[in-house]
This record gives C-alpha cells, structure tokens and sequence, in this order.
C-alpha cells in the first residue's frame, strides 16, 4: 500500500472511531438501563423504567449530570487508542485508561450510581476503538 492510501486509511479509521464510536456506546448504555438488573430496589422502578422509554431514567439521568463531557472524552479516548494502534504503539491505550480512571475517580467517589454508566461506556467506547484500529491497521499492513 502506498504511502498516502496509508495515510488516508489511517485518517478514515480515526474519523470512524471517534464519530461512530458515540452513538454506539449511547446504544449499549440504553440497553444497559433498559435490562432487568439496571438498579433501584423496587423491579417497577429501576433505571430503564421512565414513562418516555428513553433508557435512562432517574439514576441514568444522575450518572449523566455526574459524569459531564462524556460525549467529548469519549472522541478523545477513542481517537487516543485508535491513533495508538495505528502507530504501532498499543502500550498507549494503558495511558489513556489511567488518565481517563484517574480523572473520574473523583467524580465517581462522590457518586457510586454512575460507576456502572461509566464501566458500561468505556468498555464499549474502547472495544470500538480497539476494533477500528486493529482492522485498519490489518489492512495497512
């Protein structure tokens, strides 16, 4: 493969993972709320059970209000490990899940309900991010 095509194919893989990467994650987390085991005591009243069906519901719509840019850290962090694995360094992807843990260990601290929001986005934000990269990266090799 030519230099350039590389180079453009590293460019696409970027793009695809930090822009097809959000509404994947939002996805799996609106499953995640919408399943039997998503919280709250009373089965009827659990995080998946709002009159509107949006997914969330009361402690989606915490979590959400604690874990604020989510949507922005999450293009980053899949432009970080995508970039990553696309030169070679896969090492890079531990960095970015340490600044990322570190950085919201606070913020989870004070709010234990939104641990599991932000477990369920990340693993799904970095599993896309690890896939586009490494199929790119098949590719360019």
């Amino acid at each position: 493969m030519t230099e350039w095509l590389a180079v453009l194919a590293g460019t696409g893989a970027l793009a695809l993972s930090a822009l097809a990467g959000a509404p994947l994650t939002a996805a799996v987390l609106r499953l995640a709320a919408r399943s039997a085991d998503a919280g709250g005591d009373d089965p009827g009243h659990g995080a998946g059970t709002d009159p509107d069906h949006s997914g969330d519901g009361p402690v989606g719509d915490r979590a959400r209000g604690t874990l604020r840019g989510g949507l922005w850290i999450g293009i980053l962090e899949r432009l970080a490990i995508t970039g990553a694995l696309l030169t070679g360094y896969p090492a890079g992807i531990a960095f970015v899940i340490a600044v990322k843990g570190l950085g919201r260990y606070p913020e989870l601290r004070e709010n234990p309900g939104a641990s599991e929001r932000f477990v369920i986005g990340t693993l799904t934000s970095m599993l896309w991010a690890v896939l586009v990269g490494g199929a790119f990266r098949l590719l360019v090799l």
